[in-house]
């Protein structure tokens, strides 16, 4: 069973977040892939990946590129896992994928200030509870570090 994690953002954007779990996630030696919904959103998160920090490098592609297989974080609008991931990260209420089992670990990110993103992230929460895999929710405290809330 996958690992799902469930990231709860009110005190930094995706934007923040984001850069520094694909880190963590390529020093494990893991792959990443980043599920979005919109072009507008993929095309960002591409650029932004490119340009977060002077002092790091954020290896990436999108699976507009060829070849896809070959990136270590894969940015896309599709379920499909090209650049065989161990970890998914869901961003902007992407849906969760039929084949959740084959990953290590999957990380749902939601806006804690939209309800509509809340709602979908109650639902995902008990979709993965319901075929019993192990879920966390992490929230941010008043110092800006994660906590696991459950």
């Amino acid at each position: 069973m996958a690992e799902i994690l469930f990231y709860h953002l009110q005190k930094q954007p995706l934007e923040a977040v984001l850069p520094t779990l694909l880190l963590k996630t390529l020093e494990r030696g893991w792959r990443a892939v980043v599920q979005a919904v919109t072009e507008e959103r993929m095309a960002a998160l591409d650029d932004h990946l490119w340009t977060f920090s002077d002092e790091s490098f954020l290896p990436h592609g999108t699976d507009r590129e060829s070849p896809a297989s070959d990136q270590p974080v894969l940015i896309t609008l599709a379920e499909h896992n090209p650049n065989n991931a161990n970890v998914r990260f869901l961003v902007e209420g992407a849906d969760l994928p039929s084949d959740i089992a084959s990953y290590e670990r999957m990380v749902v990110m939601f806006d804690g200030n939209d309800e509509e993103a809340l709602a979908t992230a109650r639902g995902q929460w008990r979709a993965v509870k319901e075929v019993g895999h192990e879920a966390t929710y992490w929230q941010q405290d008043e110092h800006g570090r994660w906590q696991r809330k459950a």
